[in-house]
């Protein structure tokens, strides 16, 4: 990892989704700059993968496999980091799942509640465990991702859309009532970048085209260092700061 990045020696981040895509490339990028990194994701396969590259560049990330629709899961996660390493000081919400393309009037309860248990109460619940332990750094920082889908409605992205538009609601207000803290809270929004759910929602589009998950990873770091003011933002990402 270039050395013109931010280091983070000593500081302890959680990165959710981490097994592949954005999450993965942050993850990776934090851990490579010195952050003790616990890594959650669903899939047990892409964890460990990430932790055997890791592990052969010299950096250890602790492993969390964890399905973000097991509530009492999640709410076990403050106090455990709190056991170990006393705070927190980088969240990195990254996880998230598409859900249906298609008319409001065709999607199943299932689908609709599910889209909205991992992409809104999943991260609601992280804040609601994480927030003491991110209280406890000299310099919490928390960062979700977000999308164009949040303000840019179209036909057919419905779960995606509210859903997005509510994280972004859900992150603005837990950045007021941190005003006063030591933690900052912000959204970054990716645009086009290579991801596994991107290549589902437009299947034709020639990947060669779209930048690589690592493209985001510089904006993503700045965005999460001690010496960022800024609270309650959205960013967005283009192509050129990669």
């Amino acid at each position: 990892m270039s050395d013109t990045l931010p280091r983070f020696d000593g500081k302890v981040a959680l990165v959710t989704g981490a097994s592949r895509g954005i999450g993965r490339a942050v993850a990776k990028a934090l851990a490579l700059q010195g952050a003790h990194v616990i890594a959650l994701a669903r899939t047990k396969g892409g964890l460990e993968e990430l932790d055997d590259e890791l592990k052969a560049l010299g950096a250890n990330i602790s492993l969390v496999r964890l399905d973000l629709r097991e509530g009492a899961q999640i709410d076990n996660l403050g106090p455990t980091l709190y056991e170990r390493w006393q705070r927190l000081d980088i969240f990195v919400g990254n996880a998230g799942i598409l859900g249906p393309l298609s008319p409001l009037g065709h999607i199943s309860e299932a689908d609709w509640t599910q889209t909205l248990n991992i992409n809104v109460t999943a991260n609601w619940r992280l804040l609601r465990t994480l927030d003491p332990v991110l209280r406890l750094s000299p310099a919490g920082r928390v960062l979700f991702m977000t999308s164009n889908a949040a303000q840019n409605c179209r036909a057919y992205w419905g779960p995606y859309s509210v859903t997005k538009a509510a994280l972004e609601a859900l992150a603005k207000t837990y950045a007021h009532e941190v005003q006063s803290t030591a933690v900052r809270v912000n959204l970054l929004n990716p645009g086009r970048i290579r991801t596994r759910m991107r290549a589902k929602a437009y299947p034709g589009e020639d990947e060669n085209t779209v930048p690589p998950a690592e493209a985001i990873v510089p904006l993503a770091l700045s965005l999460l260092t001690q010496e960022t003011t800024a609270n309650g933002e959205c960013f967005d990402f283009e192509p050129s700061q990669g």
